[in-house]
C-alpha cells in the first residue's frame, strides 16, 4: 500500500515537472521583438521576381515593417492583405517564427506572354491566364504578341499556346514574336532563322510545331535557315515553304 502511495507521489510530481518545463519552454518574453523578414518563394525556379527589399520596401511604405515592433503587435493578415496587391504575387502567407521573425511566403503570378496589340492594350499574360499589368516588373524571357488581339482572343487561344511554349524548351527559346493577323490567323518570328512561320489558326498548334521542328532538323540543317522567308503549316501534313 504504501509503495502505491509512493508511486501515486512520484508520477504526479513527474507530472507536474513536464508540465512546468513545456510552459516555460513555450513561453516567450512578453517584449520579444521582431528582428527580421524572411522571404520563402515557394516556386523556387523562378525566384527573383520577389525580393526581401522589395517585401521590405512595401511594408515600409505602408508602416507595417515589423521589425523592430513587439511580436504581440504585429498582425500578419494585415502584412498579407498589403503584399497580395502586388502585380507579382499569386498568393501570400505571413507567420511569426518562434525565434522573433517574420516569415512571408511567397507564390508568384508567372508571366507567359507579353501583350501588345494593334489597338493599344498592353500587357502579361500569367501562368493562370489572367492579365498583368505592363509596370510589372517581369524578367523572365518572354515571347510578344502583336497584331489584332483582344482580351477575349488572349485569354482563349494566346494563353494556352504561350502555355505549351513555355512548356517545350526548344520552341520556349526559338518563338520570338506571335503576330495575330486581322483574320485570327497567326505567323510567328523566330529567334534562329530568317523566316517566318506561318501556323494558320491556332488550332492543332502541337502538330504544327512538330512538323516545323522535323522541317527543322531534315531540311533547314541542310540546305540553311535563311533559304526560305516563309514556311507554312496551315493543312495538315504538308509543309509548304517560299524561297527568298
Amino acid at each position: 500500500m504504501f509503495k502505491k502511495i509512493l508511486l501515486s507521489a512520484a508520477l504526479l510530481l513527474i507530472a507536474a515537472y513536464l508540465v512546468a518545463a513545456i510552459t516555460a519552454f513555450n513561453r516567450k518574453p512578453a517584449t520579444q521583438t521582431c528582428s527580421d523578414v524572411q522571404l520563402v518563394i515557394k516556386d523556387s525556379i523562378y525566384a527573383g521576381f520577389i525580393t526581401r527589399k522589395e517585401v521590405v520596401s512595401i511594408l515600409k511604405e505602408k508602416g507595417l515593417n515589423p521589425v523592430g515592433k513587439e511580436m504581440t503587435d504585429i498582425h500578419t493578415r494585415k502584412l498579407e492583405q498589403e503584399l497580395a496587391k502586388h502585380p507579382l504575387i499569386d498568393r501570400v502567407e505571413c507567420y511569426k517564427t518562434p525565434s522573433g521573425k517574420v516569415c512571408v511566403e511567397v507564390h508568384q503570378r508567372i508571366p507567359v506572354l507579353r501583350v501588345m496589340s494593334a489597338n493599344g492594350d498592353n500587357y502579361y499574360l500569367d501562368n493562370k491566364g489572367t492579365v498583368m499589368p505592363p509596370s510589372a516588373k517581369c524578367v523572365a524571357h518572354l515571347a510578344v504578341a502583336t497584331g489584332k488581339i483582344d482580351k477575349n482572343f488572349a485569354k482563349n487561344k494566346l494563353y494556352p499556346f504561350g502555355m505549351y511554349l513555355q512548356s517545350d524548351p526548344f520552341w520556349n527559346a526559338q518563338i520570338e514574336q506571335i503576330h495575330v493577323l486581322n483574320d485570327k490567323t497567326v505567323e510567328l518570328v523566330p529567334r534562329v532563322g530568317d523566316h517566318l512561320i506561318y501556323l494558320g489558326r491556332l488550332d492543332g498548334y502541337e502538330r504544327k510545331l512538330k512538323r516545323v521542328k522535323v522541317f527543322y532538323q531534315k531540311a533547314l540543317n541542310q540546305v540553311g535557315w535563311n533559304k526560305y522567308s516563309r514556311i507554312s503549316v496551315e493543312f495538315d501534313n504538308q509543309v509548304i515553304c517560299t524561297r527568298r
